[in-house]
């Protein structure tokens, strides 16, 4: 993709959290970011964050921040985003696919069937939606000759997290990147499914509140989400991409790989260590 300056992404489910950070590091490079989300007042949602005080730091970072409201279950107001990119940009270098539903209940303890059905949700905002925004990209990542797709996940795609329902989803994301990637390669553009470590977002913290001795060891390890945004800015500037394009890379080996630290200069440990290998995939493609 080379060392452009100018780039134009967007990075869906920017109100708060790794999109937000995700967002904001773009920014930090002298991009257009097109950031989603829902939230149109503080107060509107249980967490703070509103898309366009994410499009604020974007710009007050050194690029370009552009809120658009958009509820990612509704493919029209999808195919409006990807129009509007049109109309205004006439390319698109990075997609990030970030958008999806967090159910309260989440993280609760307990099996499936004790938690509500609409953790099920995520399968539609957070796995369907990724498919219908890359598939609504499509045309401008082909016109533009080259871009890349990152669908963020995590250990949840190999690992019991949280439940079936979430498990599914981040597998899901990881088949899909590989599978669309199939696809994209004779065009140049790579797509990857990026595992995340743990976050320390508006949502982590207030878990980290609600009780401090449960969860002190880990509120130093967390990784900001705007360490995710450099890595995937160091990824997008990467001349071997291609070679990356289809796999599962996990967030702070890459980081490792590229020189990219965190937040003061420390460098996150790769979850790898506590949840065992990523997620390969066979090489055979039957179309």
């Amino acid at each position: 993709m080379g060392l452009k300056q100018d780039r134009i992404a967007l990075v869906t489910g920017a109100s708060r959290g790794a999109g937000k950070g995700i967002a904001t590091a773009l920014g930090a490079t002298g991009a257009t970011v097109y950031v989603t989300g829902r939230t149109r007042t503080e107060g509107q949602a249980p967490l703070p964050g509103t898309v366009q005080a994410t499009a604020d730091a974007v710009t007050a970072a050194g690029g370009k921040g552009v809120a658009v409201y958009c509820d990612h279950a509704d493919d029209g107001q999808v195919e409006q985003l990807f129009e509007r990119i049109k109309r205004e940009q006439g390319r698109l270098d990075i997609l990030v696919n970030n958008a999806t539903v967090i159910h309260d209940a989440l993280t609760r303890p307990g099996p499936f069937w004790d938690k509500p059905l609409a953790l099920v949700d995520i399968l539609d905002v957070g796995l369907r939606c990724h498919y219908s925004a890359t598939w609504f990209a499509a045309p401008l990542l082909l016109a533009n000759g080259g871009g890349l797709v990152v669908n963020t996940s995590s250990f949840g795609g190999r690992i019991y997290m949280h439940g079936p329902a979430y498990g599914a989803g981040k597998a899901g994301l990881d088949k899909m990147a590989h599978d669309m990637a199939v696809d994209f390669r004779p065009h140049g553009v790579a797509v990857v499914s990026l595992w995340m470590g743990l976050l320390s977002t508006e949502r982590t913290r207030r878990v980290f509140a609600a009780e401090p001795e449960k969860y002190a060891g880990m509120v130093d390890t967390a990784e900001s989400p705007e360490f995710s945004g450099r890595v995937i800015d160091a990824l997008a500037r990467d001349p071997d991409l291609m070679n990356k394009s289809g796999r599962v890379l996990i967030a702070a080996e890459l980081g490792e790989e590229y020189g990219v630290t965190d937040t003061g200069g420390r460098i996150p440990v790769s979850p790898r260590l506590f949840f065992g290998e990523s997620t390969v995939f066979g090489d055979a493609v039957v179309e």
